[in-house]
């Protein structure tokens, strides 16, 4: 929202996220994950601190503080803290040679540890309570009383569902701007007649598109009765 009401003005902000959910460890998730909240933590506190010119323990020390006070950020809760405590350690522990260790694997095997941390900390994120925070996990691993129910996934599935999800891949993944880079490289080749024909067939494609999702969330943010800010905790 803020780079599309930027551009309107004729300001170009870069882009915050760069895909995360593709990324092969924690170290690449946060070089992609809210870049414009590390890129100020790394300036104006981890350098600061010392970055990691003052020895081992001391970068160890300056990672986990960034973390903690990253989660703090977030919001003044103890779930918050931990959350930025989680990920600050294991930051440390792929310093420590972990990276380097699962980076000798299979590139889905980094990438599905790299999202089991990830999804592990969002529980700590949202849940309210460290009780809650148990019962999520439990049940995520099919353990606890939250398992114990006659409902399936299938209960919930429906085609809004399956779409959204659809909508979801494709978005968190760099499909779009391959698509887009070889359909760019396929308009260099063709003759200049056709590139013009293409280029305006695509241009008209865009605006459709966007405008067709845009008359969608009007649609859907009118017809919900309560919409919270998303930071009202922070």
């Amino acid at each position: 929202m803020a780079i599309g009401l930027g551009l309107m003005f004729g300001f170009h902000f870069p882009e915050n996220f760069n895909y995360p959910y593709i990324s092969q460890s924690i170290q690449e998730f946060w070089r992609r994950w809210h870049i414009s909240l590390s890129t100020w933590f790394r300036d104006y506190l981890y350098i600061p601190l010392g970055g990691n010119r003052k020895g081992a323990l001391r970068t160890y020390f300056n990672l986990v503080t960034v973390f903690f006070l990253c989660g703090l950020w977030h919001g003044a809760s103890w779930n918050f803290a931990f959350w930025g405590l989680y990920h600050g350690f294991f930051l440390v522990i792929e310093r420590l040679g972990f990276a380097r260790l699962i980076a000798k694997h299979w590139r889905p095997f980094q990438h599905g540890y790299t999202l089991l941390v990830v999804m592990v900390g969002w529980v700590l994120f949202r849940a309210e309570t460290f009780t809650q925070t148990c019962v999520f996990l439990k049940a995520m691993a099919g353990f606890g009383a939250a398992s114990d129910t006659t409902c399936s996934v299938m209960d919930y599935w429906n085609r809004e569902l399956a779409i959204v999800l659809l909508l979801a891949f494709i978005g968190a993944t760099p499909w779009m701007p391959a698509v887009k880079h070889r359909f760019n490289l396929f308009q260099e080749r063709a003759h200049p007649t056709l590139r013009l024909s293409f280029h305006f067939v695509h241009e008209w494609m865009v605006l459709g598109f966007l405008g067709l999702v845009f008359m969608i969330c009007a649609m859907l943010i009118s017809a919900q009765t309560h919409n919270p800010f998303i930071y009202f905790r922070f």
